[in-house]
């Protein structure tokens, strides 16, 4: 009897793409590829949440590095906006800018959502544990900011034991 897995996206290869970064280079997932990304999708900066969830994937790079994994968030800022953002808290992460949405649609992070009775279309805070073949290991939807990078450096350590090559 096979699991199921826990999010659809689990199993499956992690959809490309190519954005731009803080200083308006473009980066794209391939990039990566032979690595192990961390991919996390946030609000905006310089918000209380997103940057506390920037700052303990800051203060962990170093670990993350040592595991091989880049860890990568992606909001709807702009360049501009990333650079601020990264100067003012001493960011360490990669920080990509979705202007239009377009892969934060791709990654199902571009959802309903309601504040104060009211709906609209906003960054569903959503982060991909994609191994170094491009497959996604690990989904985390609705993700509550306090241990969330340790909980995703546990799960990248327990993944990597998982696939010991023979």
């Amino acid at each position: 009897m096979s699991q199921e897995p826990a999010d659809p996206y689990e199993g499956r290869e992690a959809p490309p793409f190519c954005l731009p970064d803080s200083e308006g280079k473009e980066t794209c997932l391939l990039d990566f590829r032979g690595k192990w990304v961390v991919l996390y999708f946030y609000p905006k900066d310089n918000t209380p949440g997103c940057t506390l969830e920037a700052m303990q994937f800051s203060q962990a790079m170093e670990e993350f590095s040592h595991l091989g994994a880049q860890v990568i968030g992606i909001s709807q800022d702009s360049p501009e906006s990333h650079l601020k953002f990264i100067d003012r808290h001493d960011l360490t992460v990669l920080l990509l800018s979705d202007l239009n949405h377009e892969v934060l649609k791709l990654y199902d992070a571009w959802r309903p959502k309601t504040i104060f009775g009211k709906e609209f279309l906003g960054t569903v805070r959503t982060t991909f544990l994609i191994n170094p073949d491009g497959i996604i290991a690990e989904v985390w939807r609705n993700v509550s900011v306090k241990g969330h990078a340790e909980a995703v450096r546990l799960a990248l350590l327990a993944n990597q034991e998982r696939k010991v090559p023979v």
